[in-house]
């Protein structure tokens, strides 16, 4: 079987990258254009460049005279030159005293060299110092593996970033380690959804990029085959980790046993998409099963506590969030539907469902500057809300846009039918994308904290407060992510602006002081910044990408409505289910009766747990509960 590729797929011609540099070098008119993966020698900086004053010597008059003639003639060019100049954007214009472009006239291919740049910086460090290690610290230079044999943390998922920028040195040294270095047959348990998400995800998405090279799937099927025993468990939904060479689940050594319901819910893109490539149904039947034992437990208004246990498939604890441990399962509902050309409805219904609920429950002001952003139920449904938001949180702008139109332009989507529950679900969209671009100009650094506090009381003066705990950055990639889908869907140049805001911020803060590569901050409150001697897989594999993306102008390049990107940022082909496949269950609805009953367990459990007496005298005095964690139902 075969799928339609994405127009433009990369190409690893020598014409093509002769083109490419000759237009990036002339755009950037600065050290950061390349060729061949390499900054230009000092020798290509442009003419206008600022250059140190000197005091002009005896019989130097003619000497100036011509100068400033030579002055003038330049500047004539630059201005007479720049209006119709297809290297500016519009509304760009030159710095003439200034010696360089303002990054507001900077095109957008300009931008995206330096995008790139940064890419080949961070990776050239990297392979430099620690090629195919899974953990690489910038600063100390230092290295080391999560399994013996290494798991092709770094390698693998930036495997579709080098093609998707046409880095074909980088690329040939990293598909040569993935071909003679990287086995999975290792006596090791690993996280199911990192190693699904950033492994299982980035050998597919380069099999589909490179024009379906064997190698990548190859290696893609021998890793589903040994993360599929994580799903035996007695309810089919999977066990936190599994041994990578006995393929034998392993349940949570915290949390009392239970996994993340993000993380059980948020493989399904990636094994469905395996099941297609192979014609093999067991991965597609694994994966969907976890999503009947999910709507089987009838979450009220579709909002779902951020633990479930693997032995019963019931939910445990009320803590409520779109951040950790509940943002992708959110993410992934919708994309499940639009992954199968939107054929799998039961799917989009609770998205739907969930989305209502949010807006519902989750969604609130801030004061004094009224912020839309989502906070959190850490106490169950019928208590109050934490007014606290993750940036994890802010892939939710992209995914409600992408929802509204299903990938579609907003103008092209708008023609053929418009909703009020579209228009309502687009309209959050930009009000919370507003909020994670403030989460980023609210600090010194205009670098966005870890998490943030939302201040609701009349008497606030600023919307956002960042705690000290809470400050660190680890070049998360989910605003970024967002400001491309919006860009993509509404062309409004403000996602374009306020992306490149936070790129110049990532360039100015988080670079290496040597210039070799990029780490996360201790504090994005601090300046001169303190490093976190740590680069993430996910700065290569999704922040990078996204900022990319953004400033690509042809749209056909992974085009939203052809192909869904896991939550790793690992672009998908939609497919066709038929003939082979079908959604296999079907939605039920629950009697009060049964509401009812297991409200009741639930009560129960919890009692059991925490050894409250049935007696209510018996626990006067105050309730052994308080303080309990999250975790316990």
């Amino acid at each position: 079987m075969s799928f339609n590729l994405p127009q433009n797929v990369p190409d690893f011609s020598t014409q093509v990258r002769k083109a490419e540099d000759s237009v990036w070098t002339r755009a950037t008119g600065s050290s950061a254009a390349l060729r061949g993966g390499r900054r230009l020698p000092s020798s290509d900086l442009p003419m206008y460049k600022d250059k140190p004053q000197r005091r002009a010597g005896k019989g130097s008059r003619w000497t100036g005279v011509i100068f400033l003639f030579g002055v003038l003639v330049v500047m004539f060019i630059f201005v007479t030159s720049a209006s119709d100049s297809d290297e500016t954007e519009e509304g760009g214009s030159w710095s003439l005293f200034g010696g360089s472009k303002s990054s507001g006239a900077l095109s957008s291919k300009a931008k995206q060299a330096l995008i790139k740049e940064a890419f080949v910086e961070s990776w050239d460090d990297y392979a430099k110092h620690a090629l195919g290690k899974d953990i690489y610290h910038p600063i100390s230079k230092k290295s080391r593996n999560m399994a013996p044999e290494g798991l092709g943390w770094i390698v693998v998922d930036c495997l579709d970033t080098m093609m998707l920028m046409n880095l074909e040195e980088p690329l040939k040294t990293a598909r040569s380690w993935v071909e003679h270095n990287l086995t999975y047959d290792q006596d090791y348990a690993v996280n199911t959804f990192e190693t699904t998400i950033r492994m299982l995800g980035g050998l597919l998405s380069a099999h589909y990029m490179s024009n379906y090279d064997d190698l990548y799937l190859e290696k893609a099927v021998d890793l589903a085959n040994r993360l599929i025993g994580a799903f035996e468990s007695h309810s089919g939904v999977p066990y936190a980790s599994v041994n990578l060479h006995t393929s034998v689940g392993v349940s949570s050594h915290d949390d009392m046993g239970a996994s993340s319901t993000a993380e059980v819910a948020s493989l399904q893109l990636e094994f469905k998409y395996v099941a297609k490539l192979t014609g093999e149904a067991l991965y597609w039947e694994k994966a969907e099963q976890v999503m009947k034992v999910i709507d089987e437990n009838h979450a009220r208004d579709g909002l779902v506590p951020i633990f479930i246990r693997p032995d019963t498939g019931k939910f445990q604890g009320a803590n409520i969030r779109l951040g950790s441990r509940g943002d992708s399962y959110y993410e992934y509902l919708l994309k499940q539907y639009l992954q199968t050309y939107n054929k799998e409805t039961a799917y989009r219904k609770m998205y739907d469902e969930a989305m209502t609920g949010v807006k519902k429950r989750l969604v609130q002001k801030s004061k004094p500057n009224g912020f839309t952003f989502v906070a959190e139920l850490d106490h169950g449904w019928d208590n109050p809300t934490l007014p606290k938001m993750d940036h994890l949180v802010c892939f939710l702008p992209g995914n409600l846009a992408l929802g509204s139109t299903n990938g579609l332009p907003l103008k092209m989507a708008q023609r053929t039918s418009w909703t009020a529950q579209q228009a309502s679900d687009l309209k959050l969209a930009k009000e919370l994308m507003r909020t994670c671009y403030e989460m980023y100009a609210v600090t010194k650094t205009g670098i966005a904290p870890e998490i943030a506090f939302f201040n609701t009381d009349d008497s606030s003066t600023t919307d956002i407060t960042i705690k000290w705990q809470d400050s660190h950055n680890l070049q998360r990639p989910e605003t970024v992510e967002s400001l491309f889908i919006m860009w993509r869907i509404t062309k409004d140049p403000i996602y374009r602006e306020w992306g490149w805001n936070i790129f110049e911020a990532f360039r100015k803060y988080e670079r290496v002081l040597d210039g070799n590569g990029y780490c996360s901050l201790e504090s994005v409150n601090e300046i001169p910044p303190r490093f976190r001697d740590n680069m993430e897989s996910f700065w290569l594999a999704e922040t990078l990408k996204y900022l990319y993306l953004l400033f690509e102008d042809d749209d056909t390049v992974l085009p939203l409505d052809k192909v869904v990107f896991n939550t790793e940022a690992h672009p998908f082909p939609k497919f066709k289910m038929e003939p082979l496949f079908k959604t296999g269950w079907e939605r039920t609805e629950k009697s009060a009766e049964e509401v009812k009953r297991s409200v009741e367990e639930a009560i129960f459990e919890k009692k059991e747990e925490l050894k409250i007496p049935e007696d209510p005298k018996a626990s006067e005095g105050g309730s052994e509960g308080e303080g309990e964690s999250e975790n316990v139902v």
